[in-house]
């Protein structure tokens, strides 16, 4: 059981309201991203929150804010989805929310992008959590340097990374495509 300390109490309250109100909706993205089942991505994020709010406790900025909620966000996430793989049950990843995508007038546009969506999402999914926490970072806009504090590599191992991560990912949708 965690002890707190009345001193810091205050200074991990405000960093964690920071975190949250910086980057809460970045969490949530991040929850949508690893945990496709609805009735686990509330409890992942749920499990985020938990873990960023102890982790406050050791933050002694070292890096910046930002870096630190990636990278306890993203280990929570990866121990989240490794949990999930050694289910001997565990086969594939259900995707069941693809109606927060926007709707559209065009049904059979809507219809292609989701469909697009899934098949990019599939591939993903299947990728090796490290790639995965890359691709997401990159998603949501991070340089190679930014990706590189989260993950602990350097800057232009992630530019390579990122590379060949889209390369790989475009021939196998285009492979998939064609069949």
């Amino acid at each position: 059981m965690e002890t707190s300390q009345p001193q810091d109490a205050p200074d991990r309250e405000a960093l964690y309201a920071a975190a949250v109100a910086e980057f809460g909706d970045a969490l949530m993205r991040l929850a949508n991203f690893y945990e496709w089942r609805a009735e686990l991505r509330a409890e992942l994020l749920q499990e985020i929150h938990v873990a960023l709010w102890r982790s406050l406790a050791r933050f002694a900025g070292n890096c910046s804010l930002r870096t630190w909620v990636y990278r306890v966000a993203h280990n929570t996430a990866a121990s989240h989805v490794d949990r999930w793989l050694r289910d001997p049950g565990a086969k594939a990843v259900d995707i069941e929310d693809l109606d927060l995508l926007a709707a559209d007038d065009d049904v059979e546009r809507t219809v292609d992008e989701r469909r697009v969506l899934r098949r990019l999402m599939t591939l993903v999914h299947r990728l090796r959590t490290p790639d995965r926490q890359i691709v997401l970072l990159y998603l949501e806009e991070m340089d190679a340097a930014a990706i590189g504090e989260v993950v602990g590599l350097s800057a232009g191992a992630i530019a390579t990374k990122i590379h060949r991560l889209k390369i790989a990912l475009t021939r196998q949708f285009h492979q998939g495509a064609s069949r």
